[in-house]
């Protein structure tokens, strides 16, 4: 018997998508409520930046790490693609909570750098191997030019993840099964500022005065051709989300995607049924 999420996938068919995805959708408790490949492997894109900032507060919550203290960004930290690091000089003295705030908000990609370079690669893949996620792995940093780049990197390896790993890291986080109610809050309120709600949040309904109807604390990522979106949903029951993406036909990284909107279309009906909300309202970005 097909399940809410087959009927996405055929939903995402009769659109025209013909690209391979990757649901799982939770209650807050862990109770799986639909799921479609929730184990395949996707590259990370953006959302390998979801264990980096649980797993920094974490050094935060135990001492190893002064959000206050602040670190300096030099000329040669700076790479391309999401952010605004890039665009301003090096010398800029920034908190470690700053940087883990640009990382996720505005998705900061030399930011991002800045925390796998204090934390360490291996650091964060012992990290995920100690919580059960063998299949998120981080390979390096980001948008770093070829001469930069490791030995995995130059084989071609990308940083990589599952619906699944995604959804049990989110929802332990927002469960507090693993951070102290202080570093909890603290996470799920950076992760509620983000600004890149292109497939969660895209048909988000909205209150008459144009507010958010419900909470949505989440991070996207995005490369050509990739497309996802990860987040706690508070819903009149609460919800878990991945969504992962590769292989559509519209390979721009643009608000207005092709493939992004079609996600988005058959999405939310489902986390509207699921979370016992509604599928109605004024939407749009958020």
């Amino acid at each position: 018997m097909a399940g809410p999420a087959d009927h996405l996938l055929a939903d995402l068919r009769g659109r025209g998508f013909t690209g391979h995805v990757g649901l799982r959708v939770t209650a807050l408790d862990g109770t799986e409520l639909a799921a479609v490949n929730a184990d395949r492997v996707f590259p990370a894109a953006s959302t390998i930046k979801v264990p980096l900032l649980v797993m920094a507060l974490e050094w935060a919550q135990r001492g190893d790490l002064d959000l206050d203290a602040r670190v300096v960004m030099q000329d040669a930290d700076r790479v391309p693609g999401a952010g605004v690091l890039h665009d301003l000089c090096g010398g800029l003295a920034l908190t470690w909570r700053d940087v883990l705030t640009l990382m996720i908000v505005v998705s900061d990609n030399t930011a991002t750098n800045l925390v796998i370079g204090h934390v360490g690669v291996g650091a964060v893949n012992a990290w995920l191997d100690h919580h059960g996620h063998a299949h998120t792995r981080l390979i390096g940093k980001l948008q770093l030019p070829p001469e930069q780049r490791n030995a995995a990197q130059r084989r071609g390896e990308r940083n990589r993840t599952t619906a699944f790993e995604q959804t049990a890291l989110l929802g332990a986080l927002a469960r507090g099964d693993v951070l102290d109610a202080a570093h909890t809050a603290l996470a799920l309120d950076i992760l509620a500022r983000q600004q890149h709600r292109d497939v969660i949040g895209r048909r988000l309904p909205r209150n008459a005065d144009g507010t958010p109807r419900y909470r949505l604390c989440s991070k996207s990522g995005e490369l050509e051709g990739v497309h996802h979106d990860v987040g706690v949903l508070y819903t009149p029951r609460p919800l878990v989300v991945a969504l992962l993406s590769e292989g559509g036909t519209d390979r721009r990284e643009h608000p207005e995607n092709r493939d992004v909107a079609l996600l988005a279309d058959a999405l939310w009906p489902l986390l509207a049924a699921l979370g016992e909300g509604d599928a109605g309202g004024p939407s749009g970005d958020i």
